[in-house]
């Protein structure tokens, strides 16, 4: 074993039996490379990344490859999800030296961390323009050794690109010509036919999605609902949805959903869901809470530890291949569920007989098959003159039949850490849904899972990164506080109980002791006394989720609401001018941001609802209020009985008193409100 082997990382123990002499991040590898004046040979991915996989398998278990690895580097092991502004700096780099990205990241780099080549995958040996391992080490080293001058060259230059792009310059407010430009962008990038935006290799981006929805409510625009509704319908249909145990996987390699990198991450279900919850505020329609629902059982099964946390991720490949865990043959289906429901379930979710993808290295046709829908169960049904409800039984008795089957396969590995700010979003999440689907389940989730983050990831009030095997530690990050604090904020709304608004203050004053660029506005993704890099780097678009600064953007926003406090507002507010420059350059890749802006900008209310005390229909009074999609309104919820706790952090409702002992609703904007009342449907006129 190497040094890996004391790692708490699930990626990082992946490697503790390679040849490579692998040292985690830290003071000893750096010292020993400066002594032995050896380039440092950095590796980045992440647990379930199937190139990584790849490169693993075909170079650093290779003996060989170890060799060359360990007489010429210092070489150092990062898990990308641990610490993400080591991964946002260097990838920053690779992007700007070789135009593209992705993991395995691999960079080359001085004892100083200053980085002088960068790429991604690397096989054993080259293929074609690309080289290998075997011969991209010794042109390494001769550079190292013989051209010094063009590798300070080269560090200079990526020294300066670094400054220079992390050198924000505050700029103007945005305004709704951003929005629309990033309306008219996703407009022009939509398939009509299949859904989502541009063509392969489609990613769900489910922030782009709220921020249709959101844009749709306020400007009518009903080409914005079109995106979503098509892009969520065809998802749903697609082999990116596990149709036998539920959950989405990470993108799909085809313009049409039907082929996924076979992955699953907490923050995509997260993110996922909440754009299907959204999708039936706005609607209205069923299926898209039906659909939330399957997210949910999927997380709640197999994701969720017994305290409560939420774990990472599963893996895409299971036996040494990706995606075996969940791809099925013909006659197998058959022979589980018979002729009858086994040809009926086939011909439902396309399964054939030669089998339904081809193999992407050979083109050649898979003798296996991915389940997916050509259309909707409503659709078959009526093609078929079947009975929808008769069909939608035999279906899910044939699911479950097979998932109890696939059961017995070997699983893909678990990434059992728990994060906290994926479990911030999860949280968000889950307690949103719980509020809007009427479902205590998920709210109590929402709260244990909080709860653990809050007993197990604190350390003298300050969050911690990772949790595993009973053990936290590593420095957060600003999505930790950013995402959590979101959590925090939909916990409050989900239970009105006032602790969950407290924390959600105290945690985002931390952040701001701890993060918050004073000069130009925004937050740094590492704190002031975190790891200490080339730059201090802060960051503005949205990848795969939304970016810390636009989260933490809307919680300020939204905090100035509850708490009347208007400074929250204003540190919000700057982020928008301190990314308003790139945000205007690329609007579409700041979307959450653009989101953020709209809940501060477009009508946002404050809805105060009293009683003497809570009583049972008080929640179906409060639901009814809300079914109403008016997505820029925080609602708070005073009992008389403890209204010290609510006055104390929102002063601004000590004079919110109920009428005539009855249930009452004031209904304000910028915090002057309406006439106050207790007719429910003179509440939901003032929110129109």
């Amino acid at each position: 074993m190497n040094r890996l082997a004391n790692s708490q990382s699930p990626y990082l123990l992946q490697h503790k039996n390679n040849p490579v002499d692998w040292y985690p991040w830290g003071k000893e590898a750096f010292e020993k490379a400066e002594k032995e004046n050896k380039p440092i040979f950095l590796s980045i991915g992440y647990s379930t990344c199937h190139w990584c996989h790849v490169m693993e398998h075909e170079s650093f278990e290779d003996k060989e490859v170890a060799k060359l690895m360990n007489d010429n580097f210092i070489s150092i092991k990062v898990d990308r999800e641990e610490m993400p502004e080591i991964d946002h700096l260097y990838m920053s780099v690779c992007q700007a030296m070789t135009g593209r990205g992705g993991w395995p990241l691999t960079v080359v780099m001085s004892p100083k961390k200053e980085p002088f080549f960068a790429g991604t995958y690397f096989p054993k040996t080259g293929r074609g323009n690309q080289p290998g391992m075997m011969e991209l080490i010794p042109s390494l080293m001769n550079a190292w050794n013989n051209k010094q001058d063009d590798i300070q060259k080269t560090i200079k230059q990526v020294n300066e690109y670094l400054i220079n792009s992390n050198a924000s310059v505050p700029g103007s407010n945005l305004d709704r010509n951003t929005l629309d430009n990033a309306f008219y962008d996703f407009k022009e990038r939509f398939d009509n036919e299949f859904g989502g935006f541009g063509s392969a290799p489609k990613f769900p981006s489910p922030h782009n999605l709220i921020f249709l929805l959101r844009y749709y409510k306020i400007f009518d625009e009903k080409n914005a609902l079109n995106m979503v509704t098509t892009t969520l319908d065809k998802m749903r249909l697609g082999g990116i949805f596990d149709h036998i145990g539920y959950g989405f996987h990470r993108y799909s390699t085809d313009k049409n959903w039907f082929l996924p990198h076979f992955e699953k991450m907490l923050y995509d279900q997260a993110m996922i869901s909440m754009a299907y919850l959204e999708a039936f505020e706005a609607t209205k329609d069923e299926k898209y809470a039906a659909i939330v629902e399957e997210i949910f059982s999927y997380l709640i099964r197999d994701m969720l530890n017994e305290e409560g946390g939420f774990f990472s991720a599963e893996d895409a490949d299971s036996e040494g291949e990706e995606g075996t865990f969940y791809i099925w043959e013909f006659e197998e289906i058959i022979n589980i569920l018979g002729q009858g429901k086994g040809k009926e379930f086939c011909d439902i979710f396309g399964i054939k007989q030669g089998g339904n993808f081809l193999d992407e290295a050979t083109g050649q046709l898979m003798p296996k098959n991915i389940p997916h829908l050509k259309q909707n169960l409503l659709e078959y049904a009526s093609i078929n003159s079947l009975d929808i409800t008769e069909l939608q039984k035999s279906i899910e008795s044939s699911r479950r039949i097979l998932f109890s089957e696939r059961k017995k396969r070997i699983h893909p590995l678990k990434d059992d850490k728990i994060l906290t700010d994926w479990n911030g979003l999860m949280i968000a999440s889950m307690a949103r849904a719980g509020r809007v689907l009427d479902k205590q389940n998920y709210i109590d989730t929402a709260k244990r899972s909080a709860e653990f983050i809050l007993n197990n990831l604190t350390k003298k009030g300050r969050l911690l990164k990772r949790f595993r095997n009973g053990k936290a530690g590593l420095q957060p990050h600003i999505d930790d506080y950013s995402f959590f604090v979101w959590g925090l904020i939909e916990l409050y709304e989900a239970t009105y109980e006032v602790h969950f608004l407290e924390k959600a203050v105290e945690l985002s004053s931390i952040m701001i002791e701890d993060f918050l660029d004073n000069d130009n506005g925004g937050f740094f993704i590492g704190p002031k006394e975190g790891e200490k890099l080339i730059v201090r780097a802060k960051d503005s678009y949205d990848g795969a989720i939304p970016s810390g600064n636009a989260v933490a953007a809307l919680n300020f926003i939204q905090l100035s609401k509850f708490t009347g406090g208007s400074s929250w507002e204003e540190i919000g507010f700057n982020i928008f001018k301190a990314f308003s420059n790139k945000i205007n350059q690329v609007p579409s890749a700041h979307t959450f941001m653009l989101t953020a802006n709209m809940f501060g900008t477009e009508s946002p209310k404050e809805v105060v609802i009293v009683a003497n005390e809570k009583y049972p229909e008080i929640k179906s009074n409060i639901l009814e209020l809300q079914k109403s999609y008016n997505p820029h309104t925080v609602y708070l919820f005073k009992s008389m009985k403890e209204q010290s706790k609510l006055n104390q952090i929102a002063p601004w409702t000590e004079t919110h008193i109920p009428i005539d002992d009855k249930l009452t609703f004031y209904v304000c904007e910028n915090f002057a409100c309406k006439m106050p009342t207790v007719d429910i449907n003179a509440a939901k006129k003032y929110l129109k």
